[in-house]
């Protein structure tokens, strides 16, 4: 492991620039105040789950003896133990593998990537040894795995750091995919994804790890858990829909107090789950507001988004007053420099604008090009 005094460096030789000092004590939230970071609530997750279940082991690079890149794992080596928090070498192919056999054995690994940028070099075991064995073997194997890691853009990163998977990984059949926005739903569908039969690929946002969010008592509760597949209506409203997942929750949100301001009532959706797509509460809401807004940080082409739209478009296309439209990230490697990197991604005044053009309420993009 690479470390240097004063400057606390990953083992792949770089940190990211919104990497917070890691102050966290393992379990150390108070519940008076209600509030959790997502840090603390993936943390707590792992900590309970390891502690009800004896099969269930974290392996990953420098989630032991430095307590996680992202400090996600603080205090589970001291408290588990080296053989249930496993360093490995900087090797995704070869620790993949190793997670993917132990869950065919019966144990329940949690494999963690330093980013999914990461995992392509594992990609081969995650789809065709862990998202297929359960079919192909007529349901005699159950592959109780999670992958779980950052994803998507951070900050300053380049483009071989910064690529959204959710598409890649919903688009194959025998994985579930799930993407926490808030404290609530890394807390609840971690849990979830441990206790799945089958293989879950966990991806959560680096800049959404320090956020600190409201959580009910319902949540602190040991046996909380959230039921994967389900989406969450963060915001009701009765004019537009949005769609969206992990970090773009809140830019969501955001552009809905925006256009409440102009008396633009938005209904926002929180995806929670990839795959599988929670079709039903998506469709009811479309057909009580009767115009979409998807948004998502991925590429567009063959994107979540461009899914969504085909849902809508089979089941409740008679319902739309209004085209739909897909806010997503540019279509190309993602620019290093800051400037272009915020031109590349979604931003709360693009979502405002779709859902003003869904709207009527300014002119269609076309018209102002």
């Amino acid at each position: 492991m690479l470390r240097i005094a004063g400057n606390k460096l990953g083992a792949r030789g770089f940190t990211s620039p919104f990497l917070k000092p890691a102050g966290l004590t393992l379990r150390s939230y108070s519940s008076s105040a209600k509030q959790m970071t997502v840090r603390e609530a993936l943390n707590s997750a792992l900590d309970e789950e390891m502690s009800a279940d004896h099969n269930v082991f974290l392996m990953g690079e420098e989630v032991g003896e430095y307590q996680g890149a992202y400090k996600v794992s603080k205090g589970l080596m001291q408290k588990f133990g080296p053989q249930r928090v496993v360093d490995t070498p900087i090797t995704e192919a070869g620790f993949t593998g190793i997670g993917v056999g132990a869950a065919f054995y019966g144990l329940r690994p949690v494999v963690e990537f330093m980013t999914f940028n990461f995992a392509m070099q594992a990609i081969d075991h995650i789809i065709n040894s862990a998202a297929k064995t359960n079919y192909m073997s007529s349901g005699n194997i159950n592959v109780p795995i999670v992958f779980r890691g950052p994803n998507g853009a951070a900050a300053g990163v380049g483009a071989q750091h910064s690529q959204c998977y959710a598409a890649w990984y919903g688009s194959c059949p025998g994985l579930k995919v799930l993407v926490p926005y808030s404290s609530e739903d890394a807390r609840g569908l971690l849990k979830a994804a441990i206790r799945d039969p089958d293989p879950v690929v966990f991806l959560e946002n680096e800049l959404l790890y320090g956020e600190a969010f409201p959580v009910s008592a319902e949540v602190f509760d040991s046996g909380f858990c959230i039921p994967i597949g389900k989406a969450k209506i963060e915001r009701e409203g009765k004019h537009v829909t949005i769609t969206s997942f992990s970090k773009m929750v809140g830019f969501s949100l955001k552009a809905a107090e925006i256009l409440a301001k102009d008396g633009i009532d938005a209904e926002v959706i929180n995806l929670r789950s990839i795959r599988p797509l929670d079709r039903t509460t998506i469709n009811a809401s479309v057909r009580k507001t009767n115009r979409l807004v998807t948004v998502e940080e991925g590429f567009p082409q063959h994107g979540v988004g461009a899914e969504i739209c085909t849902s809508i478009v089979e089941d409740s296309f008679g319902y739309l007053d209004a085209p739909v439209e897909r806010i997503a990230g540019a279509d190309v490697p993602m620019p290093y420099a800051a400037n272009l990197e915020r031109m590349a991604l979604p931003q709360v005044e693009d979502i405002v604008r779709a859902a003003k053009r869904a709207c009527y309420r300014s002119l269609p993009a076309a018209a102002t090009a």
